[in-house]
């Protein structure tokens, strides 16, 4: 496969080097928390790293480029979940359910509660308490008002509540 260099300035060369350096990492645990599955989050993470690389003259000029790769990956998790969410329905109704399912540890049980929290809710939860991201910029990534924000993360935080049978507890970010 050969990559075609968008452009041929150094400078934007180096640029996009210091974000794919300094995001890369980040990238990959939001995708994991996302998807629940790390080698998916990293295929995920490098696909919007590669996207963003083919978009470089218009991202490299966005005052937060590391938005634009957020927002990317959000939407390539979101894609990887419906798709997993229809194999796995596919799959299911192939094979016979069994008589006893194992109990997930704690932690796991509330990321796969997370993972199972629509769209917007889902998104806005991981990098408010992921990548301890304050509502303002939560809207930035996701293109969307303060309030939607906030009304996303109340919402999630009774789902969850509900779904895990605890008390709904603020955590004073908001």
């Amino acid at each position: 496969m050969t990559i075609i260099h968008p452009t041929e300035n150094s400078a934007d060369e180096a640029a996009f080097e210091a974000l794919y350096r300094r995001e890369l990492a980040t990238m990959i645990a939001l995708a994991t928390t996302m998807t629940g599955d790390r080698m998916l989050g990293a295929d995920l993470a490098y696909e919007a790293m590669v996207r963003t690389y083919g978009n470089w003259a218009k991202v490299g000029s966005l005052d937060r480029p590391g938005a634009w790769v957020r927002r990317v990956l959000i939407n390539l998790a979101i894609d990887a979940c419906r798709k997993r969410s229809r194999e796995a329905a596919a799959t299911a109704r192939l094979v016979p359910p069994t008589s006893s399912e194992p109990v997930d540890p704690e932690g796991e049980q509330f990321w796969s509660a997370v993972r199972a929290l629509p769209d917007r809710q889902r998104a806005a939860v991981v990098l408010h308490y992921v990548e301890d991201m304050s509502i303002l910029d939560i809207a930035d990534v996701l293109g969307i008002a303060e309030g939607t924000v906030k009304t996303s993360l109340s919402m999630a935080r009774r789902t969850l509540a509900k779904t895990l049978r605890t008390e709904e507890v603020s955590d004073g970010h908001d």
